[in-house]
């Protein structure tokens, strides 16, 4: 009995190395390559977007509609409580589904939720949300972006959703915060290497704008706008 104590306490003793040390080198990758800047020389240009973050979870917001894409078509007003068609723009944010949908306050997470979210086991959904009009401030920068760079981001949106067979998205029915967003499923999916705020961090880097080499937090982002 003593012997398979021993065993036991070996094993689970470099089990709990094993994860300190892993713990470690992840928070250090986090630190150095959300240091370590691409894109630096962005190309400036007529199109107004915007990188917006809650704290915690970072969106990109685009305009409704321009000469390069008229989002009304794929994200409509009636799938919104509001049903308001007088939104200028509306954002796009992408993450695990089940966190999204079943924690909208922080006291709201569940073990398994997280477990899921992390360890790559769950499914993905978007996030839209209206505007009728953006405010820039400490959490939401501003860029101006080329015609051609707007058009990569425009791809690089498109591509995160799911879409059914007649090419729409899907829209998960009656699921919103409040009165102006609606979700949808999403293509891809979130684990500790891919996080709502890497997806945001690629769509910069897809776009040509400023960006992290690899994040998985909101303030790595907005520091490269500062």
């Amino acid at each position: 009995m003593n012997l398979i104590l021993k065993r036991f306490f070996k094993v689970f003793k470099k089990l709990i190395i094993g994860l300190l040390c892993f713990i470690l080198v992840y928070v250090i990758a986090t630190l150095v390559l959300s240091y370590i800047p691409v894109n630096t020389n962005a190309e400036k240009g007529d199109i107004v977007v915007y990188v917006n973050s809650n704290g915690v979870h970072t969106d990109i917001i685009v305009p409704v509609k321009n000469e390069v894409k008229d989002w009304t078509g794929q994200i409509l007003y009636s799938e919104t409580k509001a049903n308001d068609t007088l939104a200028k723009y509306v954002a796009f944010g992408w993450g695990d589904k089940g966190f999204y949908l079943n924690t909208p306050k922080w006291s709201d997470l569940k073990a398994s939720t997280a477990f899921n979210a992390a360890f790559y086991m769950g499914t993905s959904a978007m996030h839209t949300r209206f505007y009728k009009n953006v405010k820039q401030d400490d959490s939401c920068v501003k860029l101006t972006i080329t015609k051609q760079d707007y058009e990569k981001l425009v791809g690089y949106i498109e591509k995160s959703f799911e879409y059914n067979e007649n090419g729409e998205t899907i829209w998960i029915a009656n699921r919103s915060y409040g009165q102006y967003d609606a979700f949808y499923e999403g293509n891809g999916k979130y684990s500790l290497f891919y996080t709502c705020n890497t997806w945001t961090n690629n769509a910069l880097k897809a776009a040509n704008q400023k960006a992290c080499l690899w994040t998985t937090y909101d303030k790595a982002i907005l520091n490269k706008y500062k």
